[in-house]
């Protein structure tokens, strides 16, 4: 083999895939799967403080007094030496976690939860170690271990297919293999450890078993043992050629520690991983040739060779014949209709209109999820030997693309703006004991949850077939409608503050944080793709007339209540009295 041209192959795909490829390897370096000391430039080395030498101490004596008195000055000094209000650290979920991490409470807190229950310091001390390792066991076993599999899976797919799913990440989730290939490379780490413990042994087994996780990404379902076997065959004569193919990589290496590991972040790592994909290949071509024991397992060979088309058409004749069914699609007008159903999903049409529309669309959205399947540019699951787990696509169920018309848009809006006042009310039951009919208004509603929901479903509607720029977005909207409904409540009533972030990590002169706006990013998904299309087909089931008659009851009520509320605005004790409020709590501490 020459190294050369498996270099120059191994550019051409990383070039096709870069970025792919490099978020795919800056993640093992994250979860500490592989290239662990590319990101050493971020990494703070941990050093025993004094403070910390004194919590241990009063830990060992089952004494927590001092160590608690400890770490409420630290947080007081934190939160002291915090210039930018910004960066608030008093109050919210946050701040509070925060705290707990950076002041070492949260570790006193579940120590002292422990001793509580068992009575007893050795106890306490010995459940916490074991939970501790069992913890961190589970998470490697799971994450660290099994990533290279799946980073070597991808790279494979990016050898012969120019696109390579996202879904690939879960690929041994959905074919229910996660837990065997966990197995297989713990027990090959295994394997490693004990040689390891000899000379010669530490050296060579690193390259016999160097394949497995090749090995396995082709083939998830191949036992454990055999994997590692099989990799140790296909490495006979090749243990000294894949060292110095790996040496080769040494100028990189010392650019990378030149560099801080930016260039290892940005191209070698992924570049080594593509050159012995190229590498596996070959072994395995000559595995195959020659047919070595146990050789049968190398199976995928879809992996290396694309599927005919006809058997892509075979396989998939079901797309092909939505494909081929005649365009039944309702042709809108150029006018207001199309104006508001293209860019903010308000539908004017009939009813049966719609859902016809909304069928043919259906249609074209499965027909492009798969035709690049059948165009034979990304890897085609249903050919693959272990059947992926089967489930209709959220899309085919309750179809989260869809119109909404003006009665389901009214009826949505009251829907929201009571879940969000039910959220706020209970949300202050359970934190201070009390009911509070939260809100400027006296009804049981949130105005501010009510128009974020509609806006979201209206003003993002582009935005739907991307959950995670959907995501984005909406955490930019609603921080936007907070924001500006803040500001114009102050305006309207003289001054009034009706919520305060002061004190919340990363807020914005108290009107919105990132804690609300995270909550309003995951509300919104919910929202968009579960809730906002179940409501809908539940309105679409009523009586047009009832729908109506029900919307102008509610939208005369809310209007009074409007009106009412402007010149007498629900306001006092738990709503706008924050003295009131730190008050309470005061006491309660007491």
């Amino acid at each position: 083999m020459k190294r050369k041209d498996l270099k120059k192959k191994a550019r051409k795909i990383f070039q096709k895939h870069y970025l792919y490829f490099v978020i795919v390897c800056l993640m093992a370096s994250f979860i500490g799967a592989e290239f662990t000391d590319s990101l050493s430039i971020t990494r703070i080395r941990n050093q025993v403080s004094s403070e910390e030498k004194l919590l241990i101490e009063d830990f060992e004596n089952d004494d927590l007094t001092e160590a608690e008195e400890l770490v409420e000055e630290k947080k007081q000094e934190i939160i002291e030496k915090v210039d930018s209000p910004v960066l608030g650290r008093t109050r919210g979920v946050l701040a509070s976690l925060i705290n707990s991490i950076s002041t070492g409470s949260l570790y006193i807190r579940i120590t002292q939860a422990i001793i509580s229950i068992t009575k007893s310091k050795n106890l306490a001390i010995t459940f916490l170690i074991i939970l501790s390792l069992i913890l961190s066991f589970f998470i490697w076993f799971y994450t660290t271990n099994v990533y290279p599999v799946i980073s070597r899976r991808i790279f494979l797919e990016g050898r012969i297919y120019s696109k390579v799913s996202k879904q690939r990440f879960l690929f041994l989730l959905n074919i229910k293999k996660w837990n065997k290939v966990a197995f297989t490379m713990f027990l090959k780490y295994i394997y490693l450890f004990f040689w390891s413990l000899t000379i010669v042994g530490a050296f060579i087994k690193r390259y016999s078993y160097f394949l497995v996780p090749y090995i396995v990404a082709e083939n998830p379902d191949i036992a454990a043992r055999d994997a590692i076997n099989l990799s140790r065959k296909m490495m006979d004569g090749h243990k000294f050629e894949c060292f110095v193919m790996d040496l080769s990589f040494i100028g990189w290496e010392i650019l990378g520690i030149i560099t801080f590991g930016m260039t290892k972040v940005l191209y070698s790592n992924p570049y080594k991983v593509a050159f012995f994909s190229e590498y596996y290949a070959k072994l395995r071509l000559l595995a195959i040739e020659n047919r070595i024991e146990n050789y049968e397992y190398l199976n995928d060979n879809l992996l290396f060779e694309k599927a005919d088309k006809k058997l892509l058409q075979s396989t998939y004749a079901d797309i092909v014949e939505l494909k081929n069914k005649k365009d039944k699609s309702i042709a809108r007008d150029s006018g207001v209709k199309a104006f508001l159903v293209n860019n903010f999903g308000i539908t004017l049409y009939s009813k049966k209109e719609e859902e016809q529309y909304e069928k043919e669309e259906l249609r074209k959205n499965r027909i492009n999820y798969y035709q690049d399947v059948i165009d034979g540019k990304t890897y085609p699951n249903r050919l693959f030997k272990i059947q992926e787990k089967t489930k209709k696509r959220i899309i085919e169920n309750i179809n989260y693309l869809r119109n909404y018309n003006v009665i389901s848009f009214i009826l949505l809006f009251f829907v929201f703006s009571f879940i969000g006042w039910l959220w706020e009310v209970s949300l202050h039951l359970i934190t201070d004991g009390v009911f509070v009919n939260r809100g400027a208004l006296h009804g049981p509603w949130l105005p501010i949850y009510g128009w974020g929901g509609v806006l979201i479903l209206m003003i993002l509607k582009r935005l739907r077939k991307s959950p995670l720029k959907e995501f984005a977005a909406t955490i930019f909207l609603c921080g936007f409608v907070e924001y500006f409904t803040s500001v114009y409540l102050e305006l309207t009533h003289n001054g009034v503050k009706w919520w305060d972030y002061s004190g919340y990590f990363l807020n914005l002169n108290g009107r919105i944080c990132a804690e609300g706006l995270l909550i309003f990013g995951l509300g919104g998904l919910a929202i968009v793709y579960v809730a906002a299309p179940v409501l809908d087909n539940m309105i679409r089931k009523l009586n047009k007339k009832v729908a109506v008659t029900l919307c102008i009851i509610l939208v005369a009520v809310f209007a009074t209540d409007q009106v009412y509320s402007h010149f007498y605005p629900n306001e006092g004790k738990g709503i706008t009295d924050y003295a009131y409020l730190k008050h309470n709590l005061e006491y309660r501490r007491l």
